[in-house]
């Protein structure tokens, strides 16, 4: 194989590592913000869960008094 064959396959599988660094880098990117949502869902379920954890709370107790007292 002649030495400018070699360096044209050089030159080709170079180009592919810097595509592929590119991608891999934009990968990283979307992983961050995909885990940035999954947190801050995260921690919006969390007070949703405990907003209506209360409201249940204060509901049933509500009837309990409402039937004690009857």
């Amino acid at each position: 194989m002649p030495l400018s064959q070699v360096v044209d396959i050089m030159r080709v599988n170079v180009d592919k590592v810097l595509e592929r660094d590119q991608k891999l880098s934009e990968l990283d990117d979307r992983a961050d913000a995909l885990q940035a949502g999954a947190s801050q869902f995260e921690s919006s379920a969390a007070k949703l869960k405990r907003k209506y954890w209360w409201k249940n709370c204060k509901v049933g107790h509500g009837q309990g008094s409402v039937s004690f007292v009857s």
